[in-house]
């Protein structure tokens, strides 16, 4: 009989929190995808968001594969891939909205009704009162029960890497590249948290007119919030890649990059993939000037080259154990 300590309870707790989180909103979908327009003004509303719908749908029902698989015994066996890229999107996306959503219901209360952040999945003046509190509450307890849970999963299955410094990182061959690589993801980053920044400061240059006559509290929160994403990704990146601070635990700069950068290609991509599914903004689409796809598209590459960095450093880090310990057996 395997026995189980509190961290293990506590990782079953958060992961069949999380499970149970997804169940209103996955229930939504599903009356949307069949064409129940429940808590929308009409179905034409669905037609026109429904590869949207579907989407999010697989989004959230990936959600709940990687919660069972921080808990269930499959999970320790899946290709680390299978887990951490998910993982690390899910992880953008959801820790986004704990920061956030609270600042926008700060500004809301400061600025008065009507001027909150609006849902993702459609025009919110069409969706019922109730629509985007539960969607958005889902959300909230589900990225607090995975940013929970995974952490105390990681803890188990790769507790070598969260106990390394950043001096134990092995200077092989690919240093220069991971630096170079690493210091163009930044100049982008860089660029995409100026443009955001300038946005959520009130400036409309760049907006289509759209948003430049009403511009959103709500929007100019995620802009803000992504500014100071794209910043962190680029600072706890070069921390490990120049080997700063070498007796410095890896875990922090690691955490500060995986959020960060998470963030900017998982929000960075919905974006994207936004503009070009929902038909819904077919003239919106049309109306936007060359800036605001760029920003979005430099934030995912830049997120992209992240993530080949630390992939690189991490899998030769990996590789250099390995060797030692076969040598250290011979």
């Amino acid at each position: 009989m395997t026995s189980t300590t509190p961290a293990d309870r506590v990782r079953g707790v958060a992961a069949w929190t999380a499970v149970a989180a997804t169940v209103p909103y996955l229930t939504l979908k599903l009356l949307w995808l069949t064409g129940h327009p429940v808590g929308v003004g009409s179905a034409d509303e669905l037609d026109r968001l429904w590869t949207a719908n579907l989407l999010t749908f697989g989004m959230d029902a990936i959600a709940v594969l990687l919660a069972l698989s921080f808990v269930r015994p499959w999970g320790r066996r899946t290709p680390a891939g299978l887990v951490a890229f998910p993982m690390w999107v899910a992880t953008g996306l959801l820790g986004t909205i704990l920061v956030a959503l609270p600042l926008s219901l700060l500004v809301q209360l400061v600025s008065g009704p009507g001027t909150g952040a609006g849902s993702d999945d459609g025009p919110v003046g069409t969706m019922a009162g109730w629509v985007v509190p539960v969607v958005y509450g889902g959300f909230t307890v589900q990225g607090i029960a995975l940013i929970t849970a995974f952490p105390l999963y990681a803890r188990q299955r790769w507790a070598g890497l969260l106990r390394s410094r950043i001096g134990d990182l092995p200077r092989s061959p690919t240093l220069a590249l991971q630096r170079t690589l690493a210091c163009v993801a930044g100049l982008l980053a860089l660029g995409v948290a100026a443009a955001r920044l300038y946005w959520a400061a009130g400036g409309t240059t760049g907006l289509p007119q759209a948003w430049a006559d009403e511009h959103n509290p709500g929007v100019a929160v995620m802009d803000g919030v992504t500014a100071v994403m794209a910043v962190a990704a680029t600072v706890a990146l070069l921390v490990p890649v120049f080997r700063i601070g070498p007796e410095r635990r890896l875990r922090v700069p690691l955490a500060v990059a995986w959020t960060a950068a998470g963030s900017l290609f998982g929000w960075g991509s919905w974006q994207l993939v936004a503009f070009g599914t929902m038909t819904e903004v077919t003239e919106l689409r049309r109306a936007v000037p060359g800036p605001v796809p760029l920003v979005q598209a430099g934030q995912v590459v830049a997120a992209l080259l992240m993530l080949v960095v630390g992939a690189i450093a991490l899998v030769e880090r990996a590789a250099a154990e390995r060797t030692a310990a076969v040598e250290s057996a011979g």
